[in-house]
Parts: C-alpha cells; sequence; structure tokens
C-alpha cells in the first residue's frame, strides 16, 4: 500500500516538473519608408514572420533561392519558418532593403 502511494506522488512531481511544449509565434516587422523594422529577427521553428507593408509600393520578402513573400501597397504577407538557420532577405524591387532571420530549432 505504501508503494503505490509512494509511485502516485512521484508521477504527481515528475508531470509538474515536465515543461510544456512552447506555442509559436507570430513576429511582426514593419516595412516604412523602404525600410524593414526590426531589421534582424530571432524565431523558432514553427514561428510566423507577418510583414506589415506600410509603404504606398509593393515589396517582397525574397530569399536568395529560397521563400519570397509578395507584400502588396498598405497591406500584408506571412511565412511559416519551417527549418532551423540563418537566412538573409531583400525586396526584389528595392534590393537596398535588407533583413535577416535566425531560426533556431
Amino acid at each position: 500500500m505504501f508503494a503505490s502511494r509512494a509511485a502516485i506522488v512521484l508521477l504527481s512531481v515528475g508531470a509538474a516538473g515536465i515543461a510544456a511544449p512552447s506555442q509559436a509565434e507570430t513576429i511582426l516587422v514593419a516595412i516604412d519608408r523602404l525600410v524593414y523594422s526590426p531589421a534582424a529577427v530571432d524565431a523558432r521553428v514553427g514561428d510566423e514572420i507577418e510583414w506589415i507593408n506600410k509603404d504606398a509600393l509593393v515589396h517582397t520578402a525574397t530569399v536568395e533561392g529560397g521563400a519570397e513573400v509578395l507584400l502588396p501597397a498598405k497591406k500584408s504577407g506571412r511565412l511559416v519558418l519551417k527549418e532551423a538557420g540563418s537566412f538573409d532577405y531583400i525586396c526584389r524591387y528595392h534590393p537596398n532593403m535588407k533583413g535577416r532571420i535566425t531560426v533556431r530549432p
């Protein structure tokens, strides 16, 4: 009888010590006057980046050889991050616009 109570207590304490999986986050990046802000973001696999284009011009968030998100004037676009790594991106129409996403597992 005592052994089973001890097992229940250990299971209860063990369960309390387990961390719940973290929830994916949405990270906001504003585009205003031809600038990504913030220009560098840190994220985790599964997080989502949302670019909010405040300019009257069309922009993109383009990773060379990878993803491209079209960002119409005064609209937003999203991308779910599916792999770890560091990714530099630019606007295809305005290559002086630069950003970087660092994605951790």
